[in-house]
């Protein structure tokens, strides 16, 4: 089998940041990695899946709501992808800058978070959430662009 792209990454160079991950026609999937890979303490699954809800829920009412295809956590705990269409890594940037702003200061109920709207609703930390994206903002990379070659 072939070796898929995000395999052939070199994962001991990446930092905290947003890439673009890959490109598939108008839709482009930005990888937002908010750890350092085998660096930094990776997201806690309570607090990636309250993130999850939360920054879905920003970024399908936000301004870019028509583009936005997909956001959800990495199996590998250090981040997300966002698939989006027709949007360039400097719009992107500031949208997750935003978003994350948002997520560190939520102070409402954590959207999707009864039975009938989640498989598992219970499985939320809204305090590591806002731990989590706040330090995730407070990084440099907020100057930078990165790409995934």
């Amino acid at each position: 089998m072939e070796r898929i792209t995000s395999f052939s990454v070199d994962h001991t160079q990446l930092k905290k940041g947003v890439y673009i991950s890959r490109v598939d026609g108008e839709l482009t999937t930005f990888d937002i990695r908010m750890c350092e890979p085998n660096v930094d303490e990776p997201l806690d699954p309570k607090a990636a899946h309250t993130i999850e809800h939360i920054g879905a829920t920003l970024l399908r009412n936000g301004p870019y709501k028509d583009k936005v295809i997909y956001f959800g956590p990495m199996g590998c705990m250090t981040g997300f992808y966002l698939i989006t269409k027709d949007l360039d890594l400097k719009t992107i940037h500031h949208l997750v800058k935003d978003v994350f702003q948002q997520i560190a200061t939520w102070q409402q109920a954590i959207p999707g978070a009864k039975k009938e709207e989640c498989g598992n609703y219970t499985y939320m930390d809204l305090a590591k959430a806002k731990a989590s994206a706040e330090f995730f903002i407070n990084h440099p990379w907020e100057h930078e662009y990165h790409y995934l070659k």
